[in-house]
């Protein structure tokens, strides 16, 4: 296996160098800001970019929902962090033609190591946290953070998670070529303070607006304007997006689809009162099988019903994916008495988690797809939205992928 990706990151180097031969090497009229990490990079991208609009800037960001450049909105693909080197290279020459300044980036541990941000030069490094996800490709957490670093690599200033494992080993690497500035912190103005402790008051959202605050304050943007631009910062598409409805329900739409992101959703959502919470989630077919049963566990510990259900099943069986989320669930349970279902078919997860688990008061949480438009079944990608079927729920009536065989 590692050959074979050696030999496709050949491949992948090569398109990059031609990339940026054909668009003109945009990225050297931009002033780049990269964010990466397993969890929060998209949320942490939109404050960026939103407080550098707020400041007057000519600013354009490219993250997991899509594109933005001139304000207006592009669609970068299915389950696409950061485009492919071509793409990512002619996004950048738009927002070059366009007259944008500042371009927010948000990188993956795979686009670093697939060269497509290669020939970039940043401002500035985001490094959010690195948890444990990707290890079917990267094989190794050691690997997995190398890769991270390489953004770091390519940045003259590094926003580094105090907080997070990775950071002494990060810090002692760059501390000597780089200028690091590590978060959470409180030698901001009070009542900026003020302001990102009463709006983001989850701890994982607290930390993403340190990160973007530090960022666009090193970029030399005042408080002042940083702070206004928080105050009407709204969340990310399926970032503890509410629906509302008339059933007297809390439903929310997360894209947590790693250990890491479940537990900080749950821990946010974790209910102190006498009301319940059902955790509607899956796992991905064809990535990391080590998380699954470590996701059924954190599940388990947190909510009081956990529904089973598909997420990408891609070529794996998804009832083989349900029994292996199955597993943690049962082993972390202990005697608290979970109950869950094992449901294959999302749609009909979700109206069961709503018209028949939930009673009024209850919160639903529906976790793993957020903003992504599509399921993959085998290499198709068939039209999805975990908002639209949470709609169709509510009105009575069942969300269904027909599957091609």
């Amino acid at each position: 296996m590692m050959v074979s990706r050696i030999l496709k990151n050949g491949i992948h180097f090569c398109k990059a160098v031609l990339a940026l031969a054909y668009y003109r090497f945009p990225s050297k009229k931009l002033i780049l800001i990269g964010v990466t990490g397993t969890d929060g990079k998209t949320t942490t991208v939109s404050m960026i970019y939103e407080i550098l609009r707020v400041a007057g800037k000519r600013v354009a960001k490219i993250s997991t929902v899509g594109a933005v450049i001139d304000e207006r909105e592009l669609d970068t693909g299915f389950h696409t962090t950061t485009p492919d080197a071509l793409s990512t290279q002619k996004f950048l020459r738009q927002m070059v033609d366009s007259g944008i300044e500042y371009a927010v980036l948000e990188v993956s541990s795979h686009a670093l190591d697939q060269f497509r941000v290669w020939g970039c030069h940043f401002a500035v490094g985001v490094l959010t946290n690195i948890t444990l996800e990707h290890l079917d490709y990267h094989g190794t957490m050691e690997e997995y953070r190398n890769s991270k670093a390489k953004l770091l690599s390519a940045s003259d200033v590094l926003v580094l998670n105090s907080q997070d494992k990775s950071f002494p080993i990060l810090k002692n690497t760059f501390e000597k070529t780089k200028k690091i500035i590590s978060y959470p912190t409180k030698r901001l103005d009070k009542k900026l303070q003020t302001i990102i402790s009463e709006k983001f008051k989850e701890p994982y959202n607290y930390l993403n607006a340190q990160a973007a605050v530090l960022t666009t304050k090193a970029l030399g943007v005042s408080e002042e304007i940083v702070g206004r631009a928080l105050k009407g910062f709204n969340h990310v598409s399926g970032r503890l997006e509410k629906i509302n409805n008339r059933k007297g329900l809390n439903i929310i739409v997360d894209f947590a689809h790693t250990p890491n992101a479940l537990e900080n959703v749950l821990k946010t959502l974790r209910p102190r009162n006498k009301t319940r919470l059902i955790c509607v989630f899956g796992c991905a077919g064809e990535r990391d099988k080590n998380k699954r049963f470590e996701m059924g566990k954190i599940a388990a510990k947190y909510a009081n019903i956990c529904v089973i259900t598909a997420e990408d099943p891609r070529s794996e069986d998804v009832n083989q994916i349900i029994d292996q989320i199955s597993l943690g669930v049962v082993d972390g349970r202990g005697e608290k008495g979970v109950s869950f279902f094992q449901i294959p078919e999302r749609g009909q997860a979700i109206y069961q988690a709503i018209n028949v688990l939930a009673m009024a008061g209850d919160t639903v949480v529906i976790c793993g797809k957020g903003h992504e438009k599509s399921m993959a079944y085998g290499s198709i990608e068939y039209p999805w939205s975990d908002q639209k079927a949470v709609q169709m729920a509510l009105s009575g009536r069942v969300m269904k992928i027909r599957i091609r065989h």
